[in-house]
């Protein structure tokens, strides 16, 4: 007996009607337009107004007003770049008094600039000291020898301080102190080589520096004072300390910056494949929005004129613990009028909602250009991805105020150029190659300038990684 134990086999279902799959060989396809990740809202560029700059080069005069006779010394910052006011050496007490500006220009010239870091020794106890050094930005602690040879803290000392000085006098002189950096800051250094280089050219300083040396020990103090006559309880006319107010003798000039690429299509692509979009065209719009990038980006973030480099020192301030708090940003706020527009870094931002949503604080909302932003007091607080974070998980929020009127932060551009595409951005066909390449250079011409250093500020060292326990 056999039992057919086989299944049937499976009937096949005939087509009988045309497949999509072969349907689209005769379809025309609807298409976008080519998209890009890269593009951000750059508000930045959106907000700032916008300055004709003839000539390539916008200078900005500014008032230069400093007071010697307060013992600190004061700067001036050019981008990265440091330097003292020639009449604040005055502050030093082997220069106060001695007025010849020439010579205090000279040494102030020969001031090096060092950027240094947290935990660096900038002077080691019981070492030959053979320089001295003003300290532009930056917090350094002095640790010295107690009275049984342990370590003692002599103390902090930060923007507009200096230690060294007697170097500058005596070849035999130490460090007596340890100073080690707190933060990250800036000193200038004048070596005692330089300054006898000085003396020597400088009959005026030399006789100075004679009647310097000349004073009795007891008048003096290591800031100088020594010359300043006064006694408690004083009856009569005494002299008080003077405000000396000057146009700065070099002003700043900002040169416009240039983004430059040379974009190139085939003549093929250009040719056969230019229906229903041109190629040319979304190759052009795509490498203009990349350049638009770069331009946010140096505006933040470029040594010479970007905000974050510019900022002065006395703008820039820190977190009271670390997050950004309701009471940074109002601190931010206080240090400058006609506040405008804070910008952050989009996860700052959500750092900050966070720090609000833990107190029971909910931000405002402004409308900017029919939008609707979060803001604080009042000022809108604008998303720029272009502020960096650290490896640490720190970034910065900066506040600025706008405009050539109210003395704030101008972009500066040039219109009217050849082969103009935009305003102060130019495509210039460079012509085609023998293969068969059409090129065009692209280029944008841009800058910004602070006019006043109160135009912008600097939250510094925010804490943004993660939220409240």
């Amino acid at each position: 007996m056999s039992v057919d134990a086989s299944p049937e086999a499976p009937q096949v279902q005939q087509q009988s009607s045309l497949t999509t799959a072969a349907a689209r060989n005769l379809a025309t396809t609807t298409k976008s337009a080519p998209q890009m990740q890269e593009i951000t809202s750059r508000w930045l560029l959106r907000v700032l107004p916008w300055v004709q700059t003839a000539g390539g080069a916008y200078r900005v005069n500014r008032r230069l007003t400093y007071t010697v006779g307060d013992g600190r010394i004061e700067f001036v910052k050019t981008g990265s770049q440091v330097r003292v006011i020639p009449r604040e050496l005055g502050e030093l007490a082997l220069l106060r008094g001695f007025e010849d500006v020439d010579v205090l220009t000279v040494l102030a010239d020969r001031c090096v600039q060092r950027d240094f870091g947290p935990g660096e020794v900038l002077a080691e106890r019981d070492t030959p000291s053979d320089r001295i050094h003003l300290i532009a930005h930056g917090k350094v602690s002095r640790v010295g020898s107690g009275r049984y040879g342990d370590d003692t803290e002599l103390g902090v000392i930060g923007d507009g301080d200096r230690f060294g000085e007697s170097a500058l006098l005596d070849p035999d002189a130490v460090w007596e102190y340890t100073a080690k950096s707190l933060t990250a800051g800036t000193v200038l250094s004048l070596s005692r080589t330089e300054f006898e280089a000085v003396l020597a050219g400088s009959p005026a300083l030399q006789a100075h520096i004679h009647e310097f040396r000349s004073l009795p020990a007891q008048r003096q103090n290591e800031r100088g004072e020594a010359e300043i006559a006064m006694s408690a309880g004083h009856h009569g006319e005494h002299q008080l300390p003077g405000a000396f107010v000057d146009y700065e003798l070099r002003p700043r000039e900002y040169e416009l910056s240039v983004a430059q690429t040379v974009l190139k299509v085939h003549t093929r692509v250009a040719d056969l494949y230019n229906q229903p979009m041109n190629q040319i065209e979304h190759q052009l719009r795509l490498t203009i929005e990349a350049l638009r990038e770069r331009q946010e980006h140096e505006l933040v973030n470029n040594p010479e004129f970007g905000l974050l480099h510019n900022a002065d020192f006395d703008q820039r301030i820190q977190t009271h613990s670390g997050p950004p708090t309701p009471d940074d940003l109002d601190e931010l706020l206080s240090r400058r009028r006609d506040s405008e527009y804070f910008l952050a870094h989009p996860k700052t931002i959500a750092a900050i909602g966070r720090e609000l949503n833990s107190r029971g604080l909910y931000p405002d909302h402004v409308d900017l250009g029919g939008q609707k932003v979060p803001a604080w007091r009042g000022v809108p607080i604008l998303p720029c991805n272009k502020i960096p974070i650290t490896k640490e998980h720190t970034s910065s929020i900066l506040v600025m105020r706008t405009g050539e009127d109210n003395q704030g932060v101008i972009g500066l551009h040039q219109t009217g150029i050849p082969d103009e595409y935009q305003p102060s951005l130019s495509v210039r066909f460079m012509g085609i190659d023998d293969k068969a390449l059409i090129s065009y250079l692209v280029t944008a011409y841009y800058s910004a300038a602070i006019l006043v250093p109160d135009a912008v500020g600097v939250l510094e060292n925010v804490e943004i990684a993660g939220g409240r326990g």
